[in-house]
Formats: C-alpha cells, sequence, structure tokens
C-alpha cells in the first residue's frame, strides 16, 4: 500500500502529525511525506491512500496573510521556526493546480487550538470539502488535533493521531479484503 501524507506546518504541529501518521502507513507500505510547498499536482498519482493536513488559521485553511503573521511570530524563536514548512500559496493554492483525480482514497487532518469548533473554526472541513471537489473518495471524517494558546500539541495528541491512523488504515485494508 502507498501512502501520500501531505501536509502545511506554520509552527511544527501538523508536521509532527504527519510524522506520526507516516510512521504508521510504514507499517503497511510505502510512504510519501511531502511540504505542501514541495507537493508538485501529480503527488499523490499511484497512492492508495492519500492524507492531506493543515493548520486551522481564522476559522479554515491558512492563507498569504496568516502564514506571513505566523512566520513573523516564529522568526526570532529557533525552537519554533524550522517548523514552518508552507513558504509558497500553502494548501490553498495546492488544490487550485490539483486537477480531478479519480477516487483516490483520502482522508483530511488538521490542528487547531483546543476549544469548541464554532470558535476555533476547523481547517480540516475545508480540505475536506476541497478533497471531494477534486474527486477523492473520503474514507474518513475529518479529524482535528488540538494545541494550546503557546500553539504546542496537548499532551496525547500524537498518540490520538497514531489511533486514527490506524483506523482509516485498517478500515482501509479491509475494505479491499472484501
Amino acid at each position: 500500500m502507498k501512502t501520500v501524507i501531505i501536509y502545511e506546518s506554520l509552527y511544527g504541529n501538523t508536521r509532527r502529525v504527519a510524522e506520526e501518521l507516516a510512521r504508521v502507513a510504514r507499517e503497511h507500505g510505502e510512504v510519501d511525506m511531502v511540504a505542501v510547498d514541495e507537493a508538485a499536482p501529480g503527488v499523490t498519482d499511484g497512492a492508495d491512500l492519500v492524507l492531506i493536513g493543515g493548520p486551522t488559521h481564522i476559522h479554515g485553511l491558512s492563507w498569504k496573510a496568516t502564514r506571513q503573521t505566523a512566520e513573523a511570530d516564529v522568526s526570532g524563536d529557533r525552537d519554533r521556526a524550522p517548523g514552518i514548512d508552507a513558504p509558497g500559496p500553502g494548501l490553498r493554492g495546492w488544490f487550485h493546480r490539483v486537477g480531478r483525480v479519480d477516487g483516490t482514497p483520502a482522508a483530511a487532518f488538521d490542528t487547531r487550538f483546543d476549544g469548541p469548533e464554532v470558535l476555533t473554526g476547523r481547517a480540516s472541513l475545508g480540505i475536506s470539502r476541497r478533497l471531494r471537489h477534486h474527486g477523492f473518495a473520503e474514507v474518513a471524517a475529518p479529524k482535528s488535533f488540538v494545541v494550546d494558546k503557546e500553539n504546542t500539541l496537548l499532551d496525547g495528541e500524537v498518540a490520538r493521531a497514531r489511533q486514527w491512523a490506524l483506523s482509516v488504515l485498517e478500515s482501509l485494508l479491509a475494505d479491499a479484503v472484501r
């Protein structure tokens, strides 16, 4: 099984989640983990599963102004600066370049502040909508992983990412056997 994970990460949290998803997926086959700024439109060709995630900014997907703000926030912080994996147009721009996909199984994830969804928003919902629009077959409900006020993943979120990845992969593998 080949899994492609595309992620946008501004503070390093979404990348940490993507890395855990990749660890789980490697137990089931080949994995390509690609930062969105390096993801060519055809990166999902030949994939058996595509997982796409990004940070939640102002209730949804990031955009140019929110990425610039994030970069300015971490520019003087050496511990956080390596987390920026989206110097280009981000997931919004990537989806604008992607053509129609013929039913490739996919799922969306995000990172967001801890709190009610109505207050924090969820980038994964926008990712999910774009996946369907481009012809991906969604195999799991969009998933959020939460960060605290300091933009650090809460304890247990990496373990939750592992469990989510296992459930998505096991469900997909079980469907393939049927």
